[in-house]
């Protein structure tokens, strides 16, 4: 999990909002528009990296349809999120 979690965030183009967004998650669960609104960030982009988050298995969502989802930390990434928070502050203090 934490090779891809690196991959996810210091690989990737667009790791720093995704690992913003599991940090908000990690608080709470919301749906797009309150993330794109807390993290000001578009909705469209919001929706995109749900999308790759969701494919590796970092969030799940719960209730139907594009508004009513609701996005929260899967139970594996919450199990490892010592992991992910490590990655975070070492790439925060690489700024």
């Amino acid at each position: 999990m934490e090779d891809l979690l690196w991959w996810l965030i210091a690989g990737t183009r667009g790791g720093i909002n995704r690992a913003r967004i599991i940090k908000e998650l990690h608080s709470r669960p919301y749906n797009a528009n309150q993330l794109a609104q807390n993290l000001d960030l578009d909705y469209k982009t919001i929706r995109h990296h749900m999308k790759v988050l969701k494919k590796n298995n970092i969030i799940k969502c719960s209730g139907e349809g594009q508004y009513g989802m609701v996005y929260m930390l899967s139970p594996i990434m919450k199990e490892n999120f010592d992991a992910f928070d490590t990655i975070w502050k070492e790439i925060k203090n690489n700024d």
